[in-house]
């Protein structure tokens, strides 16, 4: 053995036992394949490559791979340094001792224990610690590594969030019933189906008859005798797979029986079938059970497909709502609408599990009237004995445009018609031609010697069928509206405030209206469901409850309560203060409203600013100028022109007008927008709208409600 002689253990030898990783990669023989920019020393094995010591003998930057060009960075960690080595390391000569020099692996210097074989190197150098684990990194750590960007997480929902710390403890517990039916999760297998008709329909009226008879033909000898549930557009969902992939069937479908006798109409389609993918349940099942973070939205929408299959044949569907008359009495809502009753359905995740949301509901439908009955309705006059003014009839117009009218003039023969307008001349005006001869006839002519009918009503106009270019006359009289045509336009205040008369119930109504249309629909009896696997409890799910104590309200210190504990959700202001009350020094009053008098408005006027001031407001009680009325058509020219009346008055004064009120009619329309939008856009000022009611009624609890809402326009944040 060598031993090399005392001179050479010097400060080179005790550097030299430090230990370090070794990159085994770079230790290999000269004759192995060396990066580019490397030397070469013939005959010589290759000096081992160490990472540079960082400054004060922490750990040095993380090697990266020898070559020219972007290397890929490694994340194996380097070892800690040795305890006694420590300040060597941090004395090292050159810049890549004292950690400041380039991050490229600096060469250790060569000595005696370098020319020795690896084995006895090994055994006479001090021990070293063992070499650190790899840290493990995540896959998209080491691309942005690769890539010099910083790691971010695949995806925000990857995210874990911390645990809640606890659940509620305050108020009192209760149980609670929700209208939610638990729902039993489906074992099968779903398979979702591509639809494709030709020619194709945008109802999906027509849509559904066209699947319902395809099923009726086909089901036992090409569906494999399975019950399809079809959304009424271009999506099939079936509790299993189809004996097909791609499928194509020809439908034929015959118009109702209109009772002439005649032959109805046959409409050929071309319907194609298509597997497209399958619906997993499992994510489904992994998300209620709390084992996965997004609530998979393809198979909730097929489970509530399934269950809307039925009453989309029973009732009449808008959005995921039911309608029917036979649901509940019909309510007058006014101007020819009636309200029917329904009940809206989903399907939702919750914390029970799958459940099926129940609730009631209502809307507005046309109702199914003679044409001039509901004419008469809707201009709140009898049209009987008179002819129409033009306003009436561009009334008439815009509400019949798109209605769906039968005729009753033929006996059974109840054919339908779509309204696509109003004629401007009367039915004892018109003519058309009859042949191509060019012989011409009245409407009143044809009716008697074709149909033996005499029109009484020859003042009024006729209703406009079919198109522009050929279009057909039917006299108001031998019209009646078809049933179960939703209003789908603005209702008024009246028509509003009747609809939530009728949808307003005590729980306890709710809940008995709600089980008895679970136990009507009787899911458990319904033929889609019982494929599908789908079964549906009939009790209202119990949920617990705490009924939280009612906050204590703080009032100024200056009225005679200062505080007020609100009981069943209720409180006044009677001998309280703002706590911090708003300043309106100058204000004033438009009326809008044709019912109420001058007299009146002042009235009221000084009532709302005597109550804001014992409210702990700086409110001026008289008006910069008396109110002043003005016709709900022309606000715009009206508010602009009392605006500048006012500022006449207050400019020289270098002040502004801090408040506006208004008086509007309660079927206002379109004129609460108007003013809003002059008052805050144009002029910019404050503005407080009121009720006609409100100012009939002179109620005090009405006038400190307004004095709250007015404070919180004028206070300063």
């Amino acid at each position: 053995l060598y031993f090399p002689p005392p001179s050479h253990q010097s400060n080179h030898d005790h550097n030299r036992k430090q230990s370090r990783p070794i990159d085994r990669s770079s230790s290999e023989a000269s004759s192995s394949p060396r990066p580019a920019g490397m030397g070469s020393r013939r005959g010589r094995p290759q000096q081992q490559q160490y990472p540079p010591p960082a400054r004060g003998g922490g750990r040095g930057p993380i090697p990266q791979q020898q070559g020219g060009g972007r290397g890929t960075q490694g994340f194996t960690a380097a070892p800690p340094q040795h305890p006694r080595h420590d300040a060597a390391a941090g004395r090292g000569r050159g810049r890549a001792a004292r950690g400041d020099g380039p991050s490229s692996p600096a060469p250790a210097a060569a000595g005696p224990l370098g020319r020795l074989p690896p084995e006895l190197r090994q055994a006479m150098e001090d021990p070293s610690p063992p070499p650190a684990q790899p840290v493990p990194v995540p896959a998209q750590a080491e691309a942005a590594a690769a890539t010099g960007q910083a790691a971010i997480p695949a995806s925000s929902k990857a995210i874990r969030f911390p645990l809640r710390p606890g659940k509620g403890s305050a108020g009192t517990r209760c149980l609670v019933k929700a209208n939610h039916f638990i729902a039993q999760l489906p074992d099968k297998d779903l398979h979702h189906y591509h639809v494709s008709i030709t020619p194709e329909v945008t109802s999906r009226v027509v849509n559904r008859a066209v699947i319902h008879e395809l099923v009726n033909l086909h089901r036992a000898a090409y569906l494999g005798g399975r019950l399809p549930a079809y959304d009424g557009r271009k999506s099939l969902y079936t509790a299993g797979p189809l004996p097909f992939a791609s499928k194509e069937f020809q439908i034929t479908l015959l118009d109702d029986d209109d009772g002439s006798g005649a032959q109805r109409r046959q409409r050929n389609f071309k319907v194609v079938i298509k597997f497209a993918a399958r619906a997993d349940l499992h994510r489904l099942g992994m998300f209620l059970a709390g084992r996965h973070a997004e609530a998979p939205q393809e198979a909730l929408q097929v489970l509530d497909i399934v269950l809307r299959e039925l009453p989309s044949a029973r009732y009449a569907p808008f959005g995921r709502s039911f309608f029917s008359p036979d649901l509940g009495r019909r309510q007058p809502l006014g101007d020819g609408l009636e309200s029917w009753r329904g009940f809206y359905q989903s399907i939702r995740p919750t914390q029970m599990g799958l459940s099926l949301n129940i609730d009631m509901s209502a809307t507005a439908f046309i109702e199914p009237l003679p044409v001039i009955d509901y004419a008469a309705q809707l201009l709140r006059s009898d049209i009987h004995s008179r002819p129409l003014s033009d306003a009436e009839r561009v009334k008439i117009k815009k509400a019949l445009r798109g209605v769906k009218v039968e005729v009753t003039h033929r006996g059974n023969m109840r054919r339908k018609y779509r309204i696509s307008g109003l004629t401007t001349q009367a039915t004892r005006e018109l003519t058309f031609p009859v042949d191509e001869g060019g012989t011409v006839k009245s409407v009143v002519q044809y009716f008697q010697e074709t149909y033996g009918f005499a029109i009484q009503h020859t003042y009024l106009p006729c209703l406009q069928v079919g198109n522009q270019q050929r279009p057909n006359y039917l006299p108001m009289e031998v019209c009646k509206i078809v049933e179960g045509q939703r209003y789908s336009k603005r209702l008024n205040q009246n028509q509003i405030r009747a609809l939530l008369d009728e949808t307003c119930q005590y729980p306890r109504d709710r809940e008995r209206d709600i089980t008895q249309m679970v136990k009507h629909n009787a899911y458990q009896e319904d033929p889609y469901a019982k494929e599908f696997g789908i079964k549906i409890s009939d009790r209202l799910a119990s949920v617990d409850a705490r009924i939280l104590p009612a906050p204590r309200l703080k009032y100024n210190e200056t009225g005679r309560e200062k505080d007020c504990l609100p009981r069943v959700g209720q409180w006044n202001m009677m001998n309280k203060k703002m706590v911090n009350g708003g300043k309106v020094r100058s204000w004033m009053c438009v009326n809008f409203a044709r019912n109420v008098p001058d007299k009146l408005a002042r009235d009221f006027c000084h009532q709302l600013a005597q109550m804001c001031q014992d409210s702990g407001m700086d409110f001026a009680l008289e008006p910069v100028l008396p109110p002043m009325s003005a016709r709900p058509d022309q606000v715009e020219r009206a508010l602009k022109a009392r605006y500048h009346e006012a500022m006449n008055i207050l400019g020289p004064q270098r002040r502004e007008l801090d408040l506006l009120i208004g008086i509007l009619p309660d079927n206002n329309g379109s004129l609460y927008g108007d003013l809003k939008r002059v008052c805050e856009i144009d002029l910019g000022i404050v503005s407080q709208c009121c009720c006609t009611k409100q100012v009939f009624k002179l109620n005090k609890q009405i006038y400190a409600n307004i004095a709250l809402k007015i404070n919180v326009k004028v206070s300063v944040p």
